[in-house]
Protein backbone atom coordinates (compact mmCIF):
# COMPACT_ATOMS: atom_id res chain seq x y z
CA UNK A 1 0.00 0.00 0.00
CA UNK A 2 1.43 3.19 -1.27
CA UNK A 3 1.56 5.85 1.40
CA UNK A 4 -1.17 8.71 1.90
CA UNK A 5 -0.31 11.83 0.19
CA UNK A 6 -1.47 14.74 2.23
CA UNK A 7 -0.28 18.35 3.09
CA UNK A 8 -1.02 20.84 6.28
CA UNK A 9 -0.30 24.16 4.82
CA UNK A 10 -0.66 27.22 6.79
CA UNK A 11 2.05 25.71 9.01
CA UNK A 12 5.42 27.82 10.46
CA UNK A 13 7.66 28.97 7.70
CA UNK A 14 10.98 29.80 9.28
CA UNK A 15 13.57 32.52 7.44
CA UNK A 16 11.66 31.72 4.44
CA UNK A 17 12.46 28.35 4.78
CA UNK A 18 9.69 26.37 3.44
CA UNK A 19 9.05 23.26 6.04
CA UNK A 20 8.86 19.98 4.20
CA UNK A 21 7.77 17.39 7.03
CA UNK A 22 4.24 16.37 7.55
CA UNK A 23 4.35 17.78 11.20
CA UNK A 24 6.33 20.06 13.41
CA UNK A 25 7.89 18.44 16.59
CA UNK A 26 5.33 20.41 18.85
CA UNK A 27 2.40 18.58 17.05
CA UNK A 28 4.24 14.88 17.83
CA UNK A 29 3.43 12.72 20.31
CA UNK A 30 6.54 11.96 23.17
CA UNK A 31 5.66 8.37 23.23
CA UNK A 32 5.49 7.27 19.74
CA UNK A 33 8.10 4.41 20.87
CA UNK A 34 5.98 4.09 24.35
CA UNK A 35 2.28 3.52 23.47
CA UNK A 36 1.45 2.54 27.37
CA UNK A 37 1.97 6.42 28.49
CA UNK A 38 -0.36 9.08 28.57
CA UNK A 39 0.10 11.77 25.50
CA UNK A 40 1.64 14.79 27.10
CA UNK A 41 0.10 17.40 24.49
CA UNK A 42 1.33 20.76 23.05
CA UNK A 43 -1.10 23.23 21.36
CA UNK A 44 -4.45 21.86 20.73
CA UNK A 45 -5.59 19.09 23.32
CA UNK A 46 -7.22 17.21 19.91
CA UNK A 47 -6.23 17.04 16.40
CA UNK A 48 -2.98 15.89 14.10
CA UNK A 49 -0.41 13.42 15.50
CA UNK A 50 1.74 10.49 14.66
CA UNK A 51 1.23 7.32 16.34
CA UNK A 52 2.43 4.46 14.11
CA UNK A 53 6.10 5.56 12.07
CA UNK A 54 5.89 5.55 8.11
CA UNK A 55 2.11 5.93 8.44
CA UNK A 56 0.03 9.29 8.22
CA UNK A 57 -0.67 11.39 10.80
CA UNK A 58 -4.33 10.93 12.46
CA UNK A 59 -6.65 13.39 13.73
CA UNK A 60 -7.34 12.04 17.61
CA UNK A 61 -10.52 12.66 19.60
CA UNK A 62 -9.03 13.53 23.49
CA UNK A 63 -10.10 11.38 26.18
CA UNK A 64 -11.97 13.60 28.99
CA UNK A 65 -9.21 14.18 31.17
CA UNK A 66 -6.78 15.09 28.77
CA UNK A 67 -9.13 18.24 27.90
CA UNK A 68 -9.34 18.36 31.97
CA UNK A 69 -5.69 18.68 32.01
CA UNK A 70 -5.63 21.23 29.18
CA UNK A 71 -7.84 23.51 30.26
CA UNK A 72 -6.39 23.62 33.53
CA UNK A 73 -3.47 24.26 31.75
CA UNK A 74 -4.76 26.74 29.53
CA UNK A 75 -7.33 28.77 31.38
CA UNK A 76 -8.19 30.80 28.48
CA UNK A 77 -9.00 28.08 25.83
CA UNK A 78 -12.66 27.50 27.14
CA UNK A 79 -13.57 31.05 25.58
CA UNK A 80 -11.98 30.07 22.21
CA UNK A 81 -11.95 26.60 21.87
CA UNK A 82 -8.49 25.99 21.41
CA UNK A 83 -7.98 29.29 19.48
CA UNK A 84 -6.95 31.06 22.80
CA UNK A 85 -3.37 31.27 21.81
CA UNK A 86 -3.05 34.46 19.78
CA UNK A 87 -4.07 32.62 16.60
CA UNK A 88 -7.53 32.26 14.83
CA UNK A 89 -10.35 30.51 16.72
CA UNK A 90 -12.47 30.08 13.44
CA UNK A 91 -11.73 27.31 11.23
CA UNK A 92 -10.29 28.53 7.76
CA UNK A 93 -10.33 26.31 4.55
CA UNK A 94 -6.61 24.49 4.12
CA UNK A 95 -6.74 23.22 0.20
CA UNK A 96 -7.58 20.22 0.39
CA UNK A 97 -6.28 16.98 -2.03
CA UNK A 98 -6.55 17.08 -5.46
CA UNK A 99 -9.29 19.49 -4.88
CA UNK A 100 -11.01 17.64 -2.24
CA UNK A 101 -11.19 19.44 1.85
CA UNK A 102 -14.91 18.24 2.58
CA UNK A 103 -17.21 15.67 1.65
CA UNK A 104 -19.83 17.07 -0.70
CA UNK A 105 -22.39 14.14 -0.79
CA UNK A 106 -20.97 12.17 2.20
CA UNK A 107 -21.85 8.30 3.08
CA UNK A 108 -20.51 6.57 6.38
CA UNK A 109 -20.17 2.46 5.90
CA UNK A 110 -19.91 1.11 9.56
CA UNK A 111 -17.62 -2.45 9.84
CA UNK A 112 -17.48 -4.50 12.69
CA UNK A 113 -14.17 -5.79 12.31
CA UNK A 114 -13.19 -9.45 13.42
CA UNK A 115 -14.98 -12.83 14.73
CA UNK A 116 -14.43 -11.21 17.96
CA UNK A 117 -17.71 -9.18 17.36
CA UNK A 118 -19.46 -12.83 17.13
CA UNK A 119 -21.97 -13.15 20.30
CA UNK A 120 -19.61 -10.66 22.66
CA UNK A 121 -21.56 -6.96 22.05
CA UNK A 122 -22.13 -6.54 26.04
CA UNK A 123 -23.00 -2.56 25.38
CA UNK A 124 -24.93 -3.08 22.28
CA UNK A 125 -22.77 -0.82 20.39
CA UNK A 126 -23.23 -2.32 17.33
CA UNK A 127 -26.89 -1.49 17.18
CA UNK A 128 -26.76 1.68 18.84
CA UNK A 129 -24.22 2.96 16.26
CA UNK A 130 -26.07 1.52 13.34
CA UNK A 131 -29.01 2.98 14.52
CA UNK A 132 -27.03 6.46 14.55
CA UNK A 133 -25.92 6.43 11.75
CA UNK A 134 -29.09 5.61 10.23
CA UNK A 135 -30.58 8.51 11.84
CA UNK A 136 -28.16 11.55 12.00
CA UNK A 137 -28.51 12.21 8.04
CA UNK A 138 -30.01 15.46 7.18
CA UNK A 139 -30.20 16.46 10.87
CA UNK A 140 -30.42 19.99 12.56
CA UNK A 141 -27.46 18.47 14.60
CA UNK A 142 -25.20 17.72 11.71
CA UNK A 143 -26.64 20.78 9.60
CA UNK A 144 -23.67 22.81 10.30
CA UNK A 145 -21.12 21.25 8.09
CA UNK A 146 -23.01 22.79 5.13
CA UNK A 147 -21.38 26.03 6.08
CA UNK A 148 -18.02 24.45 5.23
CA UNK A 149 -17.03 23.67 1.51
CA UNK A 150 -14.41 22.99 -0.95
CA UNK A 151 -13.18 24.82 -4.36
CA UNK A 152 -12.30 28.09 -2.57
CA UNK A 153 -9.57 29.73 -1.91
CA UNK A 154 -6.62 28.62 0.88
CA UNK A 155 -7.44 30.99 4.07
CA UNK A 156 -11.30 30.86 3.10
CA UNK A 157 -12.98 31.91 6.51
CA UNK A 158 -16.62 31.81 4.63
CA UNK A 159 -18.01 30.42 1.64
CA UNK A 160 -20.68 32.75 1.22
CA UNK A 161 -22.40 30.72 -1.59
CA UNK A 162 -18.75 30.36 -2.92
CA UNK A 163 -17.44 26.62 -3.97
CA UNK A 164 -19.26 23.31 -2.94
CA UNK A 165 -20.67 22.95 0.55
CA UNK A 166 -20.26 20.07 2.33
CA UNK A 167 -23.14 17.65 2.64
CA UNK A 168 -25.39 16.56 4.98
CA UNK A 169 -27.92 13.85 3.14
CA UNK A 170 -31.09 12.18 4.64
CA UNK A 171 -29.30 8.82 3.57
CA UNK A 172 -26.12 9.43 5.08
CA UNK A 173 -25.28 5.67 6.20
CA UNK A 174 -24.34 3.88 3.21
CA UNK A 175 -24.62 0.29 5.15
CA UNK A 176 -22.84 -2.26 7.65
CA UNK A 177 -20.43 -4.96 7.32
CA UNK A 178 -20.14 -7.60 9.83
CA UNK A 179 -16.45 -8.78 8.61
CA UNK A 180 -16.14 -11.37 11.09
CA UNK A 181 -15.17 -14.81 9.06
CA UNK A 182 -12.01 -14.51 11.11
CA UNK A 183 -10.57 -12.45 13.69
CA UNK A 184 -9.32 -8.80 13.73
CA UNK A 185 -5.93 -8.37 14.87
CA UNK A 186 -6.26 -8.28 19.10
CA UNK A 187 -4.34 -4.68 19.05
CA UNK A 188 -4.46 -3.45 15.73
CA UNK A 189 -1.99 -0.81 14.45
CA UNK A 190 -2.67 1.98 12.14
CA UNK A 191 -1.78 0.39 9.47
CA UNK A 192 -3.85 -2.93 10.02
CA UNK A 193 -7.37 -0.37 10.78
CA UNK A 194 -6.16 1.27 7.12
CA UNK A 195 -6.16 -1.50 5.37
CA UNK A 196 -9.78 -2.66 6.91
CA UNK A 197 -10.61 0.54 5.41
CA UNK A 198 -9.64 -0.24 1.93
CA UNK A 199 -10.83 -3.75 2.32
CA UNK A 200 -14.50 -2.40 3.42
CA UNK A 201 -14.16 0.21 0.23
CA UNK A 202 -13.81 -2.73 -1.55
CA UNK A 203 -16.78 -4.79 -0.19
CA UNK A 204 -18.92 -1.91 -0.64
CA UNK A 205 -17.81 -1.64 -4.41
CA UNK A 206 -16.06 1.62 -4.31
CA UNK A 207 -12.90 0.90 -6.32
CA UNK A 208 -12.17 3.81 -8.26
CA UNK A 209 -11.15 7.45 -6.22
CA UNK A 210 -14.25 9.10 -7.20
CA UNK A 211 -15.97 6.69 -5.67
CA UNK A 212 -14.35 7.37 -2.34
CA UNK A 213 -14.22 11.04 -2.68
CA UNK A 214 -16.81 12.02 -0.67
CA UNK A 215 -17.27 8.33 1.87
CA UNK A 216 -15.99 7.80 5.22
CA UNK A 217 -15.46 3.81 6.87
CA UNK A 218 -15.78 3.10 10.27
CA UNK A 219 -13.78 0.29 11.28
CA UNK A 220 -15.23 -0.81 14.90
CA UNK A 221 -13.21 -3.15 16.91
CA UNK A 222 -14.46 -5.36 19.35
CA UNK A 223 -14.27 -5.12 23.11
CA UNK A 224 -11.28 -5.76 24.50
CA UNK A 225 -9.85 -5.69 20.83
CA UNK A 226 -9.05 -1.82 20.88
CA UNK A 227 -5.98 -0.57 19.31
CA UNK A 228 -2.92 0.22 21.95
CA UNK A 229 -3.77 4.00 23.11
CA UNK A 230 -7.21 3.92 23.13
CA UNK A 231 -8.88 5.49 26.37
CA UNK A 232 -5.73 6.79 27.65
CA UNK A 233 -3.90 8.73 24.23
CA UNK A 234 -7.22 9.22 22.56
CA UNK A 235 -11.24 7.92 22.44
CA UNK A 236 -10.61 7.36 18.32
CA UNK A 237 -9.17 8.90 15.21
CA UNK A 238 -9.59 9.37 11.88
CA UNK A 239 -7.07 9.66 9.20
CA UNK A 240 -6.44 7.89 5.57
CA UNK A 241 -4.66 6.39 3.31
CA UNK A 242 -3.84 5.76 -0.27
CA UNK A 243 -5.03 2.65 -2.21
CA UNK A 244 -5.90 1.48 -6.23
CA UNK A 245 -9.34 3.03 -5.04
CA UNK A 246 -8.01 6.16 -4.52
CA UNK A 247 -7.63 8.22 -0.93
CA UNK A 248 -9.82 6.26 1.41
CA UNK A 249 -10.62 7.69 4.40
CA UNK A 250 -11.46 5.93 7.33
CA UNK A 251 -12.39 6.01 11.11
CA UNK A 252 -11.08 3.88 14.23
CA UNK A 253 -13.80 3.63 16.89
CA UNK A 254 -12.49 1.02 19.50
CA UNK A 255 -15.27 -0.13 21.78
CA UNK A 256 -16.25 3.13 23.52
CA UNK A 257 -18.01 1.79 27.14
CA UNK A 258 -14.57 -0.22 27.38
CA UNK A 259 -12.67 2.85 28.12
CA UNK A 260 -15.42 3.94 30.70
CA UNK A 261 -15.36 7.85 32.06
CA UNK A 262 -11.97 8.64 30.00
CA UNK A 263 -14.22 8.34 26.52
CA UNK A 264 -17.75 9.45 28.00
CA UNK A 265 -19.71 6.94 30.20
CA UNK A 266 -21.90 8.96 31.82
CA UNK A 267 -20.95 12.26 30.76
CA UNK A 268 -23.45 14.85 32.25
CA UNK A 269 -25.80 12.38 33.02
CA UNK A 270 -26.76 11.12 30.05
CA UNK A 271 -26.28 6.98 30.96
CA UNK A 272 -23.15 4.32 30.87
CA UNK A 273 -23.51 4.13 26.93
CA UNK A 274 -23.82 8.01 26.22
CA UNK A 275 -19.81 8.08 25.07
CA UNK A 276 -20.59 5.88 22.03
CA UNK A 277 -22.21 8.31 19.85
CA UNK A 278 -20.46 11.45 21.43
CA UNK A 279 -17.39 10.02 19.84
CA UNK A 280 -18.87 8.57 17.17
CA UNK A 281 -20.18 12.28 15.75
CA UNK A 282 -17.49 13.85 17.05
CA UNK A 283 -15.41 11.72 14.19
CA UNK A 284 -17.93 11.93 11.36
CA UNK A 285 -18.40 16.00 11.90
CA UNK A 286 -14.47 15.96 11.55
CA UNK A 287 -14.17 13.81 8.71
CA UNK A 288 -17.01 15.62 6.58
CA UNK A 289 -14.93 18.75 7.12
CA UNK A 290 -12.02 17.44 6.80
CA UNK A 291 -11.65 14.28 5.06
CA UNK A 292 -8.46 14.25 4.35
CA UNK A 293 -6.60 15.18 7.35
CA UNK A 294 -5.75 17.93 7.99
CA UNK A 295 -6.79 19.84 4.40
CA UNK A 296 -10.22 20.77 5.02
CA UNK A 297 -11.89 23.11 7.89
CA UNK A 298 -9.36 23.75 10.70
CA UNK A 299 -8.65 26.62 13.28
CA UNK A 300 -5.01 27.75 13.67
CA UNK A 301 -3.91 25.51 16.34
CA UNK A 302 -4.90 22.90 14.57
CA UNK A 303 -8.47 21.82 16.32
CA UNK A 304 -11.39 20.38 13.55
CA UNK A 305 -14.89 21.46 14.13
CA UNK A 306 -15.36 18.19 16.47
CA UNK A 307 -12.18 18.99 18.30
CA UNK A 308 -13.11 22.45 19.46
CA UNK A 309 -15.94 21.33 20.93
CA UNK A 310 -15.24 18.10 22.90
CA UNK A 311 -16.38 17.10 26.27
CA UNK A 312 -18.12 20.61 27.41
CA UNK A 313 -19.89 19.86 30.14
CA UNK A 314 -22.24 23.51 31.02
CA UNK A 315 -23.18 26.10 28.80
CA UNK A 316 -23.45 26.87 25.64
CA UNK A 317 -22.81 23.88 23.03
CA UNK A 318 -22.39 21.45 26.23
CA UNK A 319 -22.99 17.61 25.97
CA UNK A 320 -26.41 16.64 25.35
CA UNK A 321 -29.79 14.03 24.10
CA UNK A 322 -30.64 15.32 20.62
CA UNK A 323 -33.68 13.44 18.81
CA UNK A 324 -33.15 12.58 15.08
CA UNK A 325 -35.57 9.85 13.13
CA UNK A 326 -34.15 6.80 14.85
CA UNK A 327 -34.03 7.86 18.39
CA UNK A 328 -32.40 9.82 21.27
CA UNK A 329 -28.75 10.00 21.21
CA UNK A 330 -25.92 11.82 23.63
CA UNK A 331 -23.55 14.42 21.07
CA UNK A 332 -21.51 16.52 21.41
CA UNK A 333 -21.89 20.28 19.58
CA UNK A 334 -19.93 21.09 16.47
CA UNK A 335 -18.26 24.00 15.59
CA UNK A 336 -19.81 26.88 13.54
CA UNK A 337 -18.03 29.55 12.05
CA UNK A 338 -21.66 31.50 11.70
CA UNK A 339 -22.42 31.35 15.55
CA UNK A 340 -23.48 34.56 17.36
CA UNK A 341 -23.27 37.14 13.77
CA UNK A 342 -20.02 35.17 13.07
CA UNK A 343 -17.51 35.35 16.19
CA UNK A 344 -18.26 31.25 16.61
CA UNK A 345 -19.19 28.73 18.60
CA UNK A 346 -20.44 25.06 19.48
CA UNK A 347 -23.97 24.61 18.15
CA UNK A 348 -26.16 21.45 18.91
CA UNK A 349 -28.46 22.79 15.38
CA UNK A 350 -27.63 24.74 12.62
CA UNK A 351 -29.45 27.64 11.24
Amino acid sequence: MTRYKYALGCLVALLGLLMTSPLSKAQEPNNAQEPHKPMVFEGTVGGLRVIEEGQPPVMIHATMEDMKRFEEANPTARGGRHGGGGGSVELTYHGGIGGIGVETAPKVYLVLWGSQWNGNDPSGEAAILESFYQGVGGSSWANSVTQYCQGVPTGTLTCGGSGTPAGNPSGIFGGVWADNATAAPSKPSQSQIAAEAVSAAQHFGNTTASSNASVQYVIATATRNSSRGFGTQYCAYHSATSSTAGNVAYTNLPYITDAGASCGANFNGLGPDAGITIVGGHEMGETITDQFPSTGWLDSSGAENGDKCAWISAGQGAVSDVTFSTGTFPVQSLWSNAFNSGSGGCVLSYP
